[in-house]
């Protein structure tokens, strides 16, 4: 009896601080990007394949942009924002440009431009998307899909190319309206694309939706609590995906979007099969909005009667003394904003982007702080990954959908 007490005993003992310290391992995933999309060190604790603690690295990337654009004018600093988020750099143009025309103050945006703005950032929204889904498809091991979706990206690219002079970083939103009048034969480019993508987006379900591997790699995957979401900052399609019903573009409506017919997307499941449906459905959203405002797009100017702050047109400039003057004072000194401060939010493809701008009264910015998207959904990779197998870490940070040029900046 003796001996089956001791041996109970030492059965039930716990483990040393050594012992428990020895059966843990520690792992640096990153910051390479094709593991981490992006310049990103995530610090792993393993119990076996479990993690039992994630930790996100940022600053790898830091380009010191929210300071840089206080050394600049008020025109010179939209060339800036083009370069917070590369996949969404007109979602970036278009938060600067509210800001600053609220600080002016009494600027009035004509409605072409307004509608202009918002197909674009539609536009926006279509091509980052298909750059997450190429992206995420391949890192679950499918490979086809990414061709597709950069197939379609190219498209939307020669048409950002034909408005502005170039693929990316256009900077053709602008404080007052747009940089350049919008190119004949826009609208049939425009029409093109977006008879044509709907089929597409069916494409891509067709190959993904029934597809077990796909499935079984997605689905109940990736939790993480909607409070938790919340407390940490997280925004767009990551709540969304949790069934919270909140966007900007419906909610706090900016550039006429209260004029637009569409739904949000919203899926009840939490995981990472939830943030693919959501975005699925967004591109069919956004593919709405954007063939309303092709068929409804308003005539008229597309830059507000401000001279002292838009830049004239380029005829006009070769013939009136009056418009060279104008150009020539906001390229060289730039134009003062009334000082003041202001907060502007958009809905970018990857959440909330708000903009706080303070103005001194001159021609710099005092002050431009960027409130990113990304920042506050890569907070949230402790708690996602807690728990969860390390082979499907790359899943759900992939379904994160984040770019480290948005977080670090």
């Amino acid at each position: 009896m003796r001996e089956l007490e001791t041996n109970v005993g030492i059965a039930d003992a716990q483990p040393t601080p050594d012992e428990v310290s020895r059966k843990r391992m520690t792992l640096n995933m990153g910051p390479q990007h094709p593991s981490t999309h992006g310049v990103l060190r995530v610090m792993i604790e393993l119990d076996g394949e479990i993690i039992t603690r994630a930790t996100p690295d940022i600053g790898f990337l830091h380009t010191g942009i929210e300071k840089e654009c206080e050394v600049k004018t008020w025109h010179q600093a939209v060339t800036l924002t083009d370069r917070v988020d590369y996949l969404a750099n007109l979602s970036n143009n278009l938060v600067y440009a509210l800001a600053v025309e609220k600080l002016i103050g009494d600027i009035e945006i004509p409605p072409q431009a307004q509608w202009m703005r918002v197909m674009l950032t539609e536009l926006t929204r279509i091509q980052s998307h298909l750059v997450w889904l190429g992206t995420h498809a391949l890192d679950i091991g499918a490979m086809t899909i990414f061709f597709y979706c950069f197939r379609e990206r190219e498209d939307i690219l020669r048409i950002f190319e034909m408005f502005s002079g170039q693929r990316m970083m256009t900077s053709y939103i602008r404080p007052g309206g747009l940089a350049l009048e919008p190119p004949r034969g826009w609208q049939h480019a425009v029409r093109k694309f977006i008879d044509a993508f709907p089929s597409k987006v069916d494409e891509y379900e067709d190959l993904l939706n029934a597809n077990p591997i796909w499935l079984r790699r997605t689905k109940g995957v990736g939790f993480i609590s909607l409070e938790d979401m919340l407390d940490l900052g997280i925004t767009g399609p990551m709540i969304r995906g949790a069934g919270l019903k909140w966007d900007a573009r419906k909610d706090e409506p900016y550039s006429s979007y209260d004029k637009f017919d569409f739904e949000v997307a919203t899926q009840p499941d939490n995981d990472v099969w939830a943030r693919y449906r959501v975005r699925m459905e967004e591109f069919r959203q956004s593919t709405r909005i954007v063939k309303q405002a092709l068929e409804g797009m308003p005539g008229g100017p597309w830059q507000a009667n401000a001279p002292k702050i838009v830049l004239p047109d380029r005829e006009k400039m070769k013939t009136q003394m009056e418009a060279l003057i104008y150009h020539f004072k906001i390229v060289t000194e730039g134009y003062r904003v009334p000082a003041g401060e202001v907060y502007q939010v958009v809905e970018s493809p990857r959440g909330e982007i708000g903009y706080y701008i303070v103005s001194n009264g001159t021609s710099h910015p005092y002050r431009v702080f960027m409130r990113t998207p990304s920042f506050g959904n890569i907070q949230g990779l402790g708690k996602l990954l807690e728990g969860s197998l390390i082979a499907d870490s790359i899943a759900s940070m992939g379904s994160v959908d984040f770019v480290l040029g948005d977080t670090d900046r």
